[in-house]
Order: structure tokens, then sequence, then C-alpha cells
């Protein structure tokens, strides 16, 4: 029996690092040849070639970001018009889709400074929800952005007196409380003085009248700016 007998995994190994030589003996030979026909010139465009594709693919996946959702402005809560407009914030180069309801009512185009604005948008009786998205053609939708409502109320808020209940009155007194009752939010003004009005709409406000008769306007206005009017007369008797 041999002193330096292989064994048989050794043998295969062997037979690995022979075949794994050839083929890169074979690589070398084909490169040559490559070298030698088409020039090193063109195999370094096709190298440089292959680099910028796969730049080009790293820099189109890192851009396909979606855009941020848009910012709606619309400077107040209620209106008595049936038609408003609506201006907002969004990414330049975007197109800004305006939702109603969450019902679809237009589309716009972003400017370079990043404003867009709704003309005439038409108002339902009642509360309007609005919202936006922004789209790019690389990068898809943005997320809804936050809702703004608006209320078209063309319905003037009531007004009751208490004190005086009526029209006229003589009194002997000049310091008088006028009181009575509207609706929650509005803004009463007495002979352009503001009153005070509580979360139930109860109102008051303390006058001094002038000798002889006094006209004393009451105002009351809603978030809409629709307003009801109603004038008393107070003749201080001394």
């Amino acid at each position: 029996m041999p002193e330096f007998k292989r064994s048989r995994l050794e043998r295969k190994k062997d037979e690995q690092i022979t075949k794994k030589t050839v083929f890169m003996g074979f690589l070398t030979v084909i490169v040559f040849v490559l070298i030698i026909v088409f020039g090193l010139p063109l195999l370094i465009k096709f190298s440089i070639l292959l680099g910028n594709t796969k730049s080009q693919k790293d820099t189109t996946s890192e851009n396909v970001v979606p855009p941020l959702a848009p910012r709606l402005i619309v400077p107040f809560e209620a209106t008595s018009s049936s038609r408003i407009k609506i201006d907002g914030f969004a990414e330049t180069g975007s197109v800004v889709e305006l939702l109603k309801n969450d019902q679809s009512i237009g589309k716009t185009d972003v400017t370079t400074d990043g404003n867009f604005t709704f003309e005439n948008v038409e108002l339902s009786e009642g509360e309007n929800s609005f919202s936006a998205r922004a789209t790019k053609e690389i990068g898809g939708s943005s997320e809804v952005s936050k809702v703004v409502s608006v209320v078209f109320d063309t319905a003037p808020p009531e007004l009751t007196m208490s004190n005086p209940s009526e029209d006229s009155l003589t009194v002997d007194s000049a310091d008088f409380d006028i009181t009575g009752k509207s609706e929650k939010g509005v803004n009463v003004t007495i002979n352009g003085k503001v009153a005070i009005v509580d979360s139930d709409g109860n109102f008051k406000l303390k006058v001094q009248l002038n000798s002889g008769k006094n006209d004393i306007e009451i105002v009351a206005k809603d978030t809409a700016l629709n307003e009801t009017r109603k004038t008393i007369s107070i003749t201080y008797d001394i």
C-alpha cells in the first residue's frame, strides 16, 4: 500500500480547482479577443453605459416618492354666499384635485410658487366639507388633505327682546339693562357696543340713557354674516 495515497475527497477537490483554472483561462482569452476585435475604448464605453444605466435606475427609484398632502385655506367657517374661492399650498409640479363631500369637483395646476386656487366653488345648503390630494406624473398621489368645512347659511338669526319686551317705553332711571336672546355663536351689538352673549345665545348690556327719547338699535349677526336688526325707543323722563 503506497505511503502517500490520496483520498477520494482530495482528488475531487483537485479536479474542481483544475476546472476553475481552465474556465478563468478561457474567459481571459475571450476578453483578449474582444479587445483585439472591438478595441479597448469600445469596452470602456460599454462599461460606462452599464454604470450610467444603473445610476439612472437608482436615481429614478429614489425620486419615486408621493407628494405631500396639500393644505387648503378658507378664511371663514360660514358664509351667506353660494360661491367661494379656495386657495392652498402644494408641491410645485403637482396637480391638485379638490373634493367636496368626498366627491371630485375639479383639478388645477400648482404654480411655481407652490400656490393653487379654485375659483367660484359652488356650495350646497348647510355644511360643505372640502379636502384635496396632489398628484405627480412620477410619484403618484398624496394622501388626502385635512378636511376644511364651510357652512352655507342665508337665514338671519333669531332675535327676541326680554327687556324691554315692547318697542317703546318710558322709564325714570338713566341706567337700563337691555336683555334678550338670539342664537349660539352670534355677535350682538347695541348702538355699536358689543353685548355679552352666553353659550345659549342670551345677551345683556347696561346702557346710560339721555334725558328724553333714546333710540336703541340691536343687531344680531351670525358667523355667515347674516344679521337681524331691531330698533326700540326708550324715553327717560326725569
